[in-house]
């Protein structure tokens, strides 16, 4: 990707740098949620990555705005819904993309203008960058002969049977599902034995075994002191495989810290859930005297009940219909999407 020549245009007015909890700066009324730090807002400028109060916009678009985190070795999820500025990070990071403001530094270097980090550095984009005239094990090779690898044969034999790529090493890229060509570009990221790997939604397109097989494989580099960063808006891949989380929403750091903290912050919040029954307003009736529950509305046959948390009120659902006699049909969340996870992360109203 190409930056612009012309100089970039004055930066959004006074981004304030990121702690490491529930940014209050989306919304003045939220009270700040201490986390366990994996980021902060003066970053230690020796970790592998860092990010130190960037920003990168295009114009009047703010992509990424004043984010501030250093990570160490271990996994870290980059959590988001599309579009929230993951893919972003992970450029700047790996020196495709010059910071609008603020310093990315990889190993204590800058990332921009500086080839010698991708000795260091391994990069998965989301998008596809895989030569279909290519076999497997050329594309695999072409990448460590860039890297300057002294055996790059061998090289290229070890990475390929790491991602169990070898039964279609010799068969064009062309001919290879998705998840083959994703393990293809984890190969060709592996092939130099970096200490820092970025992975941008990795498991796409992957079977399930194919997933499994992939996360004990940066499981094992991860405990081999290796720093890996993976994107993903997929909630039940970060809280399998992360040790820490970021939560990028709208090109803000909105959370930061150990995952089960910030996992009981999207679980345990006010939820709202469509339910049909044989008898709706019995069932409402029955519902109001719960204290998970402060609200309900029976319009159009339709019964909408408001909790105060998601897993307070699957356990009692069924109890409280049991007892007032009525026979459930459905139970639905109607808030449970990523996005409305996200937004309630970053505005409780």
């Amino acid at each position: 990707m190409t930056d612009l020549a012309a100089p970039p245009p004055p930066p959004p007015p006074s981004p304030r740098s990121v702690e490491p909890r529930i940014d209050p700066g989306l919304d003045p009324a939220l009270e700040p949620v201490p986390l366990p730090p994996i980021a902060t807002a003066a970053p230690a400028i020796s970790a592998p990555i860092v990010l130190d109060r960037v920003s990168r916009w295009y114009g009047n678009v703010v992509a990424v705005n004043d984010i501030s985190f250093s990570l160490g070795a271990g996994i870290t999820g980059l959590l988001g819904p599309n579009g929230a500025g993951k893919t972003t990070i992970l450029h700047l990071l790996a020196g495709l993309l010059r910071p609008s403001a603020g310093r990315v530094l990889i190993g204590g270097r800058p990332a921009w203008g500086n080839p010698a980090i991708y000795r260091d550095l391994g990069l998965v984009p989301e998008r596809e960058a895989v030569h279909a005239f290519l076999t497997g094990r050329q594309f695999v090779e072409l990448a460590a002969r860039l890297q300057g690898l002294p055996d790059a044969e061998a090289a290229t034999a070890r990475a390929i049977a790491i991602v169990d790529l070898e039964s279609a090493a010799d068969r064009a890229v062309g001919t290879y599902s998705k998840g083959m060509r994703q393990r293809a570009k984890i190969a060709a990221a592996l092939v130099h034995d970096p200490p820092i790997l970025l992975l941008d939604e990795p498991f796409n397109g992957m079977d399930p075994r194919q997933r499994l097989h992939m996360m004990d494989l940066l499981r094992s580099m991860a405990a081999a002191g290796r720093t890996i960063l993976f994107s993903s808006h997929i909630l039940e891949e970060v809280e399998r495989l992360a040790d820490g989380i970021l939560v990028i929403y709208a090109g803000r750091l909105a959370a930061a810290g150990d995952f089960r903290e910030i996992r009981r912050l999207m679980t345990d919040r006010p939820h709202t859930f469509v339910v049909r029954s044989s008898d709706d307003r019995r069932l409402a009736a029955a519902f109001m005297v719960e204290p998970a529950v402060f609200g309900s509305e029976l319009r159009d046959d339709r019964l909408t009940i408001r909790v105060t948390e998601f897993s307070g009120f699957t356990r009692i659902v069924a109890r409280v219909a049991r007892d007032a006699g009525v026979s459930l049909f459905e139970v639905a969340p109607t808030d449970d999407s990523l996005e409305s996870v996200f937004e309630y992360l970053v505005s409780r109203r």
